[in-house]
């Protein structure tokens, strides 16, 4: 059994910080909220496990998607968002998300986004599965920095955040299905329980479950652990999103080369020089992401290889070097000339579909919990989200929470809080090689392609780890394995009962979609009985 924490705590013996608003990481959805929460006269401790910096957000390439454009409509956006979803969108959640992310735009640009235009208006390209160019970007191919950017410098210089750099959420403190803060570990080692009237999960996804990931290091889904352990409802874990154009090339990090490259023209080619997509999809390089990711794959097993290419080579240098100015300088540094060169890529994980469950106002099962970004499973994106809508869906529900959170009475009284455990100290392995060992395990088991016997060898294999949750965990790697871990096993759990293959969700044993036995969620909750699912149908 997971427990319900991770270390022992009394509540009465630890320091107390009292702040209105809790923020729990710093992406955009982070940053986003806790200036709109700042903005509202509201207290605001925004904790950050490393830096401002160090976000998801940070190394999103593409950019947002809004609808601008006059030959655009929020009804093509929602019809885009919602094939994408494969059936599994909440169209009311998808409604709020089109219609609101125009707005959304407008504030991010009032905090100093600077977004590229052209002749005067805001230049628009097209990704994977858009039908209209409705995706801004900021210096070229810079889009996520340039927003991190803009709002780190505001939140570090709005009195009304104060910024808690280094530190890590071990866990969400509740009683009787109520939030009442989180206990905090700062880099001396202190422990110290933030009390909130409301705490706001905005920590991002899980990348680091798989050894190939486009995410930072940081992305090791504490989020999802927490809240799950806190007895949230954790929602349609089984539909990952491997990016189907990451930089695979000997020596260099899985370096994400954007689907805008491919919304400007860019082939796919095997390694025999073949262009392959028309036999997988008539959208052909630009299908949805799934399916380009899968046809990739099947490329590399048809054809022996590690790899396929990316090819932008017949478009202009000019245009090349405008629009892509990160990914042209960072495949130069390895010797891969973007405007000459065929750039040898393969899928990486990218993003998290499901997570903690919440309602159109970001708040979960649990009063006074809210997810936002990420973490969160506001069914906007359904089984695959369609490209450049995470960030968006971040602004829109960053401020509905907002403006669900300033009218919440003040926390008068709290129960004590008691927890301990019998706790033996753990095994001297090195957590960097179980990492190691899990990220392998994910990899080969509940990859792009899964099985039943894949799946529950891998669930056999990360339940011989279950042992740590028993032991006395001390430092940040350790609590980060032990999240890494949960969010396997919720993974894997899930992905095995959902036998049909949807969006992100590819089971080689059930190849096709069925409508009539799986158009519905899978919610897994601490308090229902470990591990064990029930189904919510759409």
């Amino acid at each position: 059994m997971i427990p319900r924490y991770l270390v022992d705590i009394d509540i009465d013996a630890l320091p107390v910080v009292d702040t209105d608003v809790i923020v729990i990481g710093a992406g955009i959805a982070g940053l986003f909220t806790a200036l709109r929460a700042a903005g509202e006269a509201q207290s605001v401790v925004l904790v950050t496990k490393k830096s401002l910096l160090d976000s998801n957000t940070r190394y999103a390439q593409g950019g947002i998607a809004a609808v601008i454009s006059e030959d655009d409509s929020p009804e093509y956006h929602l019809q885009d968002t919602l094939v994408a979803g494969a059936g599994l969108c909440d169209r009311e959640a998808v409604d709020v998300l089109v219609h609101e992310g125009p707005l959304g735009i407008e504030h991010l640009i009032k905090l100093g986004t600077q977004f590229d235009k052209e002749n005067g208006e805001f230049a628009l390209t097209q990704e994977g599965a858009h039908s209209q160019r409705r995706i801004l970007h900021a210096n070229g191919d810079a889009t996520g920095y340039e927003i991190v950017r803009a709002l780190s410098e505001k939140a570090i210089s709005e009195p009304g955040i104060d910024v808690w750099d280094n530190h890590f959420v071990i866990d969400l403190v509740t009683a009787d299905n109520v939030c009442y803060g989180a206990i905090v570990q700062r880099s001396n080692g202190e422990r110290v329980f933030l009390r909130g009237k409301s705490t706001i999960l905005c920590s991002g996804g899980a990348g680091q479950l798989y050894r190939y990931t486009t995410n930072p290091e940081v992305a090791t889904g504490d989020g999802v652990a927490i809240a799950y352990r806190a007895g949230a409802n954790i929602r349609d874990m089984e539909f990952t999103q491997f990016h189907p154009t990451a930089l695979c090339y000997p020596g260099a990090p899985r370096f994400l080369i954007s689907e805008a490259v491919r919304g400007e023209g860019a082939f796919l080619r095997n390694i025999k020089g073949e262009r392959f997509m028309e036999k997988y999809h008539e959208q052909l390089e630009l299908a949805p992401r799934d399916i380009v990711a899968r046809a990739i794959v099947s490329e590399m097993e048809e054809t022996k290889s590690t790899f396929v290419y990316i090819d932008i080579t017949h478009q202009s240098e000019q245009l090349i070097k405008h629009r892509f100015p990160t990914i042209y300088q960072y495949c130069l540094a390895y010797g891969l000339d973007l405007t000459s060169d065929w750039i040898p890529v393969a899928p990486a994980m990218h993003y998290m579909m499901g997570g903690v469950q919440t309602d159109l106002h970001g708040e979960t099962n649990i009063a006074r919990l809210f997810a936002c970004g990420e973490v969160s499973s506001t069914g906007v994106h359904g089984a695959n989200r369609l490209a450049s809508n995470s960030l968006s869906e971040a602004v829109v529900f960053g401020s509905r929470i907002v403006d669900r959170i300033v009218k919440l009475a003040p926390i008068e009284a709290m129960p004590s809080i008691v927890y301990k455990a019998e706790r033996q100290p753990h095994a001297m392995q090195p957590f960097v090689e179980r990492r190691l060992k899990l990220q392998k395990v994910m990899v080969r088991h509940t990859g792009l392609k899964r099985s039943r016997q894949g799946l529950q060898r891998g669930l056999e294999e990360l339940n011989r780890q279950r042992a740590i949750f028993d032991t006395v965990l001390m430092e940040r790697e350790e609590f980060e394995f032990a999240n890494m871990l949960t969010c396997a096993l919720l993974t894997t759990s899930s992905a095995l009962y959902r036998e049909e293959s949807r969006g992100g969700h590819y089971r080689e044993d059930f190849p096709h979609r069925d409508d009539e036995r799986w158009c519905k969620h899978t919610i897994i909750n601490r308090n229902q009985d470990q591990l064990k699912e029930w189904i919510e149908y759409v």
